[in-house]
């Protein structure tokens, strides 16, 4: 991404008006699709607002060739994730066909209280996540499940859908196999391990707090006779259309197993499929025409019980489509974004007004989730706000720490409450719950940014940049930004740099006093 970051500078500067323009209209379709027509489908607008772009950047010079090479290349970027998405979908049907799904959803019924569900669903998921070091695997395996379970239990889905989710993120926020939990550290040039423990103040916080809200919610479904008759009908239905048995979790067991090894993702996946395809041969006496059929278009069941028939019919990779023609579009969205400079332009902006520590986290943070919303791609929403914001930090004398930690949190947390990001894509697909739905009971996805920026208005749990990341600033020749100025690092003394930037923050600001340059200028 610092490639690209660089390859961009050839390309001239919007102003910031013009770069803030296609943005705020492309966001007002999406306003008016949502509050006037009655309908949320954001593709339209993402795809119109890609034609506003292109038009507003060819008026400012840019060649269409240049413009389809940046938005392209973030697709293409984007591509393993929507591997993935396909796979799951067949990982859905062959799983529900094999009877992999439905054995997790009878024990699940028979052993999980109403009352704990939902924070046992969040601890589950937060488990799997940090050992597979992917939220996606996580949701597309035992996240169908526990949306089953959750119906079964009379749990709205939405909160179940916010309870996968905010234990899927933390882990995939917290686990040192996770591609954005090693992109944020290498951004902004801190230590992986460093990088997860200072993540822990905002993180664990968080996870309680949203712990307890969910037992709160689950006394409501503790002990109501509708429950109760609800899991006999949906477990007796279970067993009479299944047969079922533990062998049926080996599909299961063996994506998590190889995952825990670190093999590949995509390959893992379609041995999951295939693993889901031989049980279902084996277990159920399925055929290969069946098999075929539900990683195409879903298992459809007919048990004549209306519960059980939509907590099961689901999968295929026809289901997934709708998610992959708007995570497409959306990622070429903020691909042209990029390539001409508009996000750029909008980042510097920010930083140029952050005077503060507490602004200057507030607006990482925000302005990572603000990437987010206009391009709903995780990894821009880390990469550009990093490289952005990084000056900054060294000229308030913090460690990249704060940085790191911040661009997880208004990126990897906020990614999947956006609707077209790529996180909310796939959790509306993999789920089948719609993104709006659960993103206010994802709790620990919101709750962490929120206690990372009351952290920075009191000052807490913000380290200074050690002895090692100074002298590295010096060397490496990273920019220092004071007073909205930037100063290489060679201009400082590694060895006295925090006496050194004092030195230069006091000229800077006497610079910029009324009467300066006539003092100057007088020899007084």
């Amino acid at each position: 991404m610092n490639k690209d970051l660089e390859e961009n500078k050839d390309f001239p500067k919007p102003s910031l008006f013009m770069a803030i323009l296609p943005v705020a209209l492309t966001l007002g379709l999406m306003a008016v699709q949502l509050l006037v027509f009655d309908a949320f489908i954001p593709h339209v607008p993402l795809a119109i607002g890609i034609a506003i772009v292109a038009l507003l950047a060819w008026s400012q010079g840019y060649k269409w060739k240049n413009m389809e090479e940046g938005l392209f290349h973030v697709v293409y970027l984007g591509l393993q994730s929507i591997a993935i998405l396909t796979i799951v979908g067949m990982i859905i049907g062959t799983w529900m066909l094999s009877g992999t799904v439905p054995v997790m959803i009878y024990y699940g019924l028979q052993v999980i209280n109403p009352t704990f569900f939902l924070l046992a669903a969040m601890i589950i998921c937060a488990i799997v996540s940090v050992s597979l070091g992917t939220s996606w695997g996580t949701m597309g395996t035992v996240g169908i499940a526990l949306v089953g379970i959750g119906q079964g239990l009379g749990v709205p889905m939405p909160l179940t859908g916010g309870a996968i989710v905010s234990g899927a993120f933390f882990g995939d926020k917290m686990s040192p196999l996770s591609d954005t939990t090693n992109l944020a550290p290498a951004v902004t040039g801190t230590n992986l391990f460093k990088h997860i423990k200072n993540m822990m103040p905002t993180a664990v916080p968080a996870m309680l707090i949203a712990g307890v809200i969910y037992v709160l919610l689950g006394l409501r479904f503790a002990g109501e006779p509708m429950v109760a008759e609800n899991i006999t009908q949906i477990t007796g239905t279970l067993a009479d259309t299944f047969t079922l048995n533990p062998l049926l979790l080996l599909p299961a067991v063996l994506v998590i197993t190889l995952a825990v090894l670190q093999y590949p993702a995509i390959p893992v996946l379609f041995v999951g499929v295939v693993a889901g395809g031989l049980v279902a041969v084996i277990g159920q006496g399925a055929s290969v025409k069946e098999i075929f059929a539900v990683m195409q278009s879903g298992f459809e069941s007919s048990t004549g019980v209306e519960t059980v028939d939509a907590l099961l019919s689901k999968g295929g990779i026809q289901s997934m489509m709708w998610v992959i023609s708007l995570l497409i579009i959306a990622l070429g969205f903020g691909g042209i974004l990029e390539r001409t400079r508009c996000l750029e332009v909008i980042l510097h902006s920010i930083v140029g007004f952050v005077k503060s520590r507490f602004g200057l986290v507030t607006s990482s943070t925000l302005s990572a989730f603000g990437t987010n919303i206009i391009t709903g791609d995780p990894y821009l929403s880390i990469a550009l706000p990093g490289r952005m914001f990084g000056p900054a930090y060294r000229g308030k004398n913090l460690s990249a720490l704060n940085l790191s930690r911040s661009l997880e949190e208004g990126g990897t947390l906020m990614n999947p409450l956006v609707p077209w990001s790529a996180g909310g894509a796939f959790a509306t697909g993999a789920l089948g719950i719609e993104t709006l739905a659960y993103a206010p009971f994802a709790f620990a996805c919101w709750l962490s940014p929120i206690i990372g920026i009351i952290y920075a208005a009191f000052n807490k749990f913000m380290p200074e940049a050690t002895e090692e990341e100074q002298v590295q600033w010096v060397e490496d020749e990273e920019y220092i930004m004071i007073g909205g100025q930037m100063i290489p690092g060679s201009e400082f003394d590694a060895k006295n740099f925090e006496k050194d930037l004092n030195k230069k923050r006091k000229k800077i600001k006497a610079r910029k006093r009324p009467g300066y340059a006539y003092a100057a200028a007088s020899g007084n």
